[in-house]
Order: structure tokens, then sequence, then C-alpha cells
């Protein structure tokens, strides 16, 4: 019984860190509008070019823009849009459209 339950709990803790984790292609679709499918646009005609940036500096400006405290004439078009993110997510993102 007790390794039944164990193999149980082995399995599910498999199952949410193999399921559980981003998927940082689903989560991008909804930048894709405006920054292209690779991050190749310039978003509205104003911002960066996403696939340019270095990861670390992508994650920093999605939780610059989180907080308020990055941006310039995007920055409330950008903080709605990365409010609901978490970091993890961020993350994931960040590993498919930057270098």
């Amino acid at each position: 019984m007790k390794i039944k339950l164990l193999s149980l709990l082995m399995m599910g803790a498999l199952s949410s860190t193999l399921y559980g984790a981003e998927d940082g292609a689903t989560l991008y679709k909804k930048c894709a509008g405006c920054h292209g499918a690779n991050g190749e646009k310039a978003a509205l005609g104003k911002s960066q070019i996403i696939k340019d940036l270095k990861k670390a500096d992508f994650i920093a400006a999605m939780k610059g823009y989180k907080t308020g405290t990055y941006g310039g004439a995007m920055k409330g078009v950008m903080t709605g849009q990365v409010k609901s993110l978490t970091d993890s997510q961020m993350e994931a993102i960040a590993g498919v459209i930057a270098k």
C-alpha cells in the first residue's frame, strides 16, 4: 500500500513538472499580432524589435512593464498585456522569442 501511494505521489509530481511547464510559444501567440510571428516587427511602429533582445533584457522589460517602471510611448498598452503574466511565463516567452 505504501509503495502504491509513493508511486502515485511521484507520478503526480512528475506530471505536474512536465505538464505544468509554461509553453512560451502558446503564450507568445497573443503578442504576435503586434510584434510579428517571430518578434521581427516594431509593434505599431513604435517598439523595439524584440527578437533582437537578449533574454535577460526581454525579461527585465516585461517585468518593468508589469510594475510600471519601464516603457515609453506604449507603456500603457504593454502594462495591460503583461499584467497577468507570471515570472515563469515571461521566462518561457523569452525562451522562444529572445536571443
